[in-house]
């Protein structure tokens, strides 16, 4: 199946670079220089996946990004940006991108981030035909365990999951389906990518998950332990669902990973 990218970057050698990188890996590829050609451009052509430059003159990528995730458009999108400090990160996932690559980067890289994109969308699609979210399979309680990535981490603190899809955990409700959660009465607003991230981490509530085990669950890839990309995520989906007077849910356990657990 060929796959259709939008590709919006100002610089002209990386812009070119890529559209050919792209094309020879088999991606229908529109490519523009600026953020109005952007939003014209995911107008028109309804592309699978977006990779979106951050810097742009006139709108920017953010700007683009925030216009699309208003008009409820989903499509995927991965930020190309050159700012390697946290906050600019979080900017950018905070605009709604589902994923960043920095700059100078591999274009082998690139090609993973999107075939993970790609990948995801393509399951959560499917997901939605058979009633279940991502991560809501018979199965995905078990996996960790399976794989070695997860150790109980004491007590029988764990998920409810109802038989409509929805996970219950503390005072969490996650409803894959519909792809809403709720942190008591509060819903919180999620990116596609926290999204699936705190699904995974409350249907397996009381179990520390390793890096390897997350990243291959909600990327389809694991990036290597250099990668700063999961603690990007995970401290993100805390300024989200641990807000300031209410019981801090998501852990962290240093050396292995991940949990969601009552302290």
């Amino acid at each position: 199946m060929t796959h259709s990218v939008l590709l919006a970057e100002d610089d002209r050698p990386i812009r070119t670079a890529l559209e050919r990188a792209l094309t020879l890996e088999g991606y229908q590829v529109t490519a523009v220089a600026d953020g109005i050609q952007a939003l014209a451009a995911a107008h028109r052509e309804r592309p699978d996946v977006i990779l979106l430059d951050v810097m742009m003159p006139g709108i920017d990528g953010l700007q683009v990004c925030q216009v699309l995730r208003a008009e409820q458009d989903r499509t995927p999108i991965l930020m190309l940006t050159a700012r390697v400090e946290t906050a600019d990160r979080i900017a950018g996932l905070d605009a709604g991108a589902d994923d960043y690559v920095v700059k100078p980067f591999e274009v082998e890289e690139v090609f993973a981030r999107l075939r993970a994109l790609l990948r995801r969308t393509t399951a959560g699609a499917a997901g939605a035909e058979d009633g279940e979210g991502p991560g809501t399979g018979p199965d995905a309680a078990e996996e960790p365990g399976e794989t070695g990535g997860g150790a109980a981490s004491g007590g029988a603190y764990e998920a409810r999951v109802a038989d409509s899809g929805v996970v219950e955990a503390a005072d969490l409700r996650i409803d894959g389906p519909s792809r809403r959660a709720w942190r008591g009465e509060r819903e919180l607003e999620l990116t596609r990518t926290e999204f699936e991230l705190l699904e995974l981490l409350a249907r397996n509530a009381g179990i520390v998950l390793d890096h390897s085990t997350i990243y291959d669950r909600i990327w389809g890839y694991d990036f290597g332990p250099g990668s700063k990309n999961l603690a990007v995520y995970v401290g993100y989906l805390r300024r989200k669902v641990d807000v300031p007077g209410s019981r801090p849910l998501i852990h962290t356990v240093r050396g292995v990973g991940y949990v969601l657990r009552e302290d």
